[in-house]
């Protein structure tokens, strides 16, 4: 019985793929990248010995509020991976956040993420994602995920699907006893539970990320057999992790199958507003998740150095 649902899972999460591929290869979206966020990176080389240390990138150039106001979910995606990785390490995981949040997926400028997918999915389907090549799941997401809402009390977290016209095939006829949620005026249909917690980052071992985890959902209220194990560990074992850029704004790590598949950042625009300038003058949040014992000597010694230089030409 086992391995009959298993064949059964792979079959729909093929077709589901498929009917995704048909809808998105028809609308290729094309556009020019922007200038990375001017913030101070480190020089990396391609390979692995020449790329450098988080924690003496850290200590060389933390990031202050001023830096990370200037890092937008837009300019993100003119940023190389390298260039992504190094602001994340930089990064603490804030506070675990509240409420909804928009989201949009991204590869970075010059990467090859797209063509590895389908060594990273696998099932029989590599060869469909590696013909589309455009249909990567940076377009699915520009249809089908919209970001996500996050109940902080519960430990709880749901994902924002507005058109469930690709997930038809899997989802069923019952479309309409999905949890839906009223976002800016439009029905967001709450799929894909996942549970949140703080935990390791898979990229930078030496703070806690906010860890948004697909493995162990089905014993959530609401969670639905289809399309929702095709996240979990019976499907493609989805694993995001989060860090905060400044309030209401985080950047995100999406691993499948154990290995990094993309970047995604989340915006809420409404706790940007609220909280951005007392961010900016105390360069302090509250913090849920262990941020490592470097952070503050980091950010310590840079304030330090910046007063001293002001002394200096005083």
């Amino acid at each position: 019985m086992h391995e009959f649902r298993k064949e059964v899972i792979t079959m729909k999460r093929a077709r589901w793929l498929m009917s995704v591929g048909l809808v998105v290869s028809q609308t290729v979206l094309l556009g020019c990248n922007p200038d990375p966020p001017p913030i101070p990176f480190a020089q990396s080389g391609e390979r692995y010995h020449d790329k450098i240390d988080f924690a003496r990138l850290e200590h060389e150039s933390p990031l202050m509020p001023a830096d990370l106001m200037k890092v937008t979910p837009d300019n993100l995606k003119g940023a190389t991976q390298e260039q992504v990785d190094q602001i994340y390490a930089r990064l603490t995981a804030g506070p675990i956040p509240d409420g909804v949040y928009d989201g949009q997926m991204f590869f970075p400028k010059g990467s090859s993420e797209r063509a590895r997918l389908a060594e990273i999915v696998g099932g029989g389907i590599k060869g469909f994602f590696v013909d589309l090549k455009a249909a990567t799941l940076e377009h699915i997401g520009e249809f089908i995920w919209k970001g996500k809402v996050f109940y902080r009390g519960e430990g709880v977290l749901r994902n924002r699907i507005e058109d469930l016209r690709i997930l038809k095939p899997i989802v069923g006829p019952n479309v309409e006893k999905i949890q839906k949620l009223d976002v800016d005026g439009k029905d967001a249909w709450l799929l894909f539970p996942a549970k949140l917690y703080c935990g390791q980052s898979l990229l930078d071992g030496r703070r806690e990320s906010v860890i948004i985890d697909y493995a162990f959902t089905d014993d959530l209220p609401g969670y639905r057999d289809m399309p929702d194990m095709l996240a979990g560990r019976e499907g493609l074992e989805i694993r995001d992790e989060i860090r905060m850029v400044r309030p209401g704004f985080y950047l995100g790590r999406a691993y499948i199958k154990k290995v990094f598949a993309l970047n995604f950042t989340l915006y809420n625009k409404a706790v940007a507003d609220k909280e951005s300038s007392s961010f900016v003058g105390s360069g302090t949040v509250n913090e849920d998740c262990w941020v490592g014992s470097q952070r503050m000597t980091a950010m310590a010694n840079k304030t330090g150095n910046q007063h001293a230089r002001l002394m200096e030409t005083q």
